[in-house]
């Protein structure tokens, strides 16, 4: 991909027939984004985990019948990457902290709380 120029990646995926991706495995690869996300916190001496409600709706903002699952990466930088730095920023996780992040009534919530909670 790194190769070749965006507009030769949009033509051939215009060629190429996808199958629409069913909701295990959108939920597949949101556990495959958070796992790169975790990596990157336990260099910081955080986890994070995902409930299944968060994880399920992460599926469904990142989903795009055209698309695939292509948006998902930035509906998890927008809904959890930026709000969680922000939130490290101001100092509101300490080291050792486990970020549980859950479905609320208006999006994603995260708060301190041991790992048993969520589920990866």
């Amino acid at each position: 991909k790194k190769t070749f120029r965006p507009e030769f990646i949009n033509r051939i995926d215009e060629i190429i027939v996808f199958h629409e991706l069913t909701e295990e495995q959108l939920r597949s690869i949101v556990d495959l984004m958070v796992k790169d996300l975790q990596k990157r916190l336990k260099e910081h001496k955080l986890g994070v985990e995902l409930t299944e409600a968060a994880k399920s709706w992460l599926a469904k903002e990142g989903y795009d019948p055209v698309y695939g699952a292509r948006p998902l990466r930035r509906a998890i930088e927008r809904n959890v990457e930026n709000p969680l730095s922000t939130r490290l920023l101001r100092g509101e996780f300490n080291e050792g902290d486990t970020i549980i992040v859950d479905l609320g009534d208006e999006g994603l919530n995260f708060s301190v709380g041991k790992a048993a909670e969520a589920v990866v």
